[in-house]
């Protein structure tokens, strides 16, 4: 009898991930379930409070949709969706026991995140392939990971969702 390649999303994993998230000097990890040449991307990010997510959006060619769907499994997540002049549009509580547990961006939306609980796990979907030097369009006013500007910027963006 053949073995089939089943992925598993487990304890065992998250906690693996989890500690190399708390270990990142960007204080967050992911784990694909795909191959970068997939159609399908579907990953877990896990998030530590104090992560900066540079504002950014996807804007995807030939013919790949730039959504990104968002579904808390753990913790909390605060979202921030921009317009292209870095103003907040609206904001979104995504929790796990809350009322919403994940959301759909749609192409071209700039957006950021912030985790507001320790361990916040997120399973993403999007359309690949993946292609890292297109992947992500940044707002440019928005500082480097990294920076004193960028963590000011997380402490103030965590205030929204208190």
């Amino acid at each position: 009898m053949q073995t089939l390649p089943i992925k598993r999303l487990d304890r065992e994993l998250i906690e693996r991930i989890a500690t190399q998230a708390r270990q990142s000097p960007r204080l967050r990890q992911t784990y694909s379930f795909h191959d970068g040449s997939e159609k399908v991307q579907r990953f877990v990010n896990i998030l530590q409070p104090g992560t900066y997510v540079r504002p950014h959006r996807h804007c995807r060619d030939g013919g790949i949709n730039g959504f990104e769907f968002f579904l808390v499994c753990q913790g909390a997540l605060g979202m921030l969706v921009m317009n292209d002049r870095g103003e907040i549009v609206t904001t979104e509580l995504v929790s796990a026991g809350g009322a919403v547990w994940g959301l759909e961006l749609p192409e071209a939306t700039y957006h950021t995140a912030v985790a507001l609980a320790p361990d916040t796990i997120i399973l993403e979907l999007k359309e690949g392939p993946y292609n890292s030097s297109t992947d992500k369009e940044f707002l440019e006013e928005f500082p480097a990971e990294g920076t004193d500007a960028a963590q000011q910027l997380v402490a103030t963006w965590e205030t929204y969702f208190v």
